[in-house]
């Protein structure tokens, strides 16, 4: 069966995209810790980050880079944080978090609860930033 973060790369769920290429999707986590979290993963399904293959493991910390790049220029922030956990959902991903202080990437914090609206206007102006 197909994870979650399939489906939102095969377009059977909706999502805040960021930007995609060939093997990488981005798009915002709709349980952000901050404004402007963004989830970046393979098109590929695969569970574990460190399984990936280290050639398409470099390319999508690379796709990453852009990805953050974009978000820390449309984002008010000091900068963008990286973090792999890979539990709640079974398919290889990293969070990229706009960050001020090293508390803005607790998990544990309460989630902001943004609007749809707010949503498709964060992805908009981070996707107006990548080059």
């Amino acid at each position: 069966m197909a994870s979650i973060f399939s489906k939102i790369v095969a377009g059977e769920i909706p999502s805040y995209k960021i930007g995609e290429n060939d093997e990488f999707f981005a798009f915002l986590d709709i349980y952000p810790v901050t404004t402007g979290h963004t989830l970046v993963i393979p098109k590929k399904e695969t569970d574990y980050i460190f399984d990936i293959d280290d050639d398409a493991l470099g390319r999508m910390m690379i796709f990453a880079k852009k990805i953050a790049v974009a978000i820390k220029e449309a984002i008010p922030c000091t900068r963008v944080g990286v973090t792999v956990m890979g539990l709640e959902v079974p398919h290889a991903h990293i969070h990229l978090i706009p960050m001020n202080r090293e508390a803005d990437m607790f998990f544990c914090n309460p989630k902001l609860k943004l609007s749809p609206e707010e949503l498709a206007s964060i992805a908009e102006k981070i996707r107006a930033k990548l080059k």
